[in-house]
C-alpha cells in the first residue's frame, strides 16, 4: 500500500490542466479543404466577360513578334512563319553517302567498329550512312583520316 503522503501529492497534481497543443484545444481540424473548384477570383469576371463576348464588345488579338526579331538560326521570324520547304537543313550527299560505305566495307568494318575507333557513337555514322545526318567537315574529316580515302565534303555556307 501506498503511504498517504504520496496519494495526496498525486491527486493535487492531476487536477492542474495541462498546456494547450500549439492554439489546437479542440483537437484535428475537420473543417473541408477544397482545391481547384470553382472559386469566384476577380469579381465574377467570367460572366462579365462571356456577357462582353455574346455583345460583341470582346477584341481579340494575335500576339505578333516583336519586329526585326532574328531566330538562332539566322532567320527572321517573319521569314520562319511565311516558311515552306526552303529552310529545310542540309542533309548528306548521296555520293558521300556511297563513298562512305564503300570505303568502310573495303576496310572490312562494320558501323560499330568504325564509331568505336573514332570515338563516336553508332548512331553518327548510321545517320551518314543512311543519309539522316546534318553534315559536318570536321566528322567526314575524321573518318576520311581512318578510312585513308578522300570524301565528298559539305558545301560550305
Amino acid at each position: 500500500r501506498v503511504p498517504d503522503r504520496v496519494d495526496s501529492r498525486l491527486s493535487a497534481s492531476s487536477s492542474a490542466t495541462m498546456p494547450s497543443r500549439g492554439g489546437y484545444s479542440d483537437g484535428q481540424d475537420w473543417n473541408t479543404v477544397s482545391f481547384g473548384g470553382s472559386s469566384n477570383r476577380g469579381g465574377g469576371g467570367g460572366q462579365n466577360m462571356a456577357q462582353a463576348k455574346r455583345d460583341g464588345n470582346v477584341s481579340t488579338n494575335s500576339r505578333a513578334p516583336p519586329p526585326n526579331t532574328v531566330t538562332s538560326a539566322g532567320f527572321s521570324a517573319k521569314r520562319l512563319e511565311e516558311e515552306t520547304d526552303e529552310l529545310k537543313h542540309a542533309t548528306v550527299s548521296t555520293e558521300l553517302k556511297v563513298a562512305m560505305m564503300k570505303a568502310r566495307t573495303a576496310k572490312g568494318l562494320t558501323q560499330k567498329q568504325l564509331a568505336t575507333a573514332l570515338n563516336m557513337q553508332v548512331q553518327v555514322i548510321n545517320e551518314y550512312e543512311s543519309g539522316k545526318a546534318i553534315p559536318n567537315n570536321a566528322i567526314i574529316a575524321k573518318i576520311e583520316r581512318h578510312l585513308g580515302c578522300k570524301l565528298p565534303r559539305a558545301a560550305k555556307k
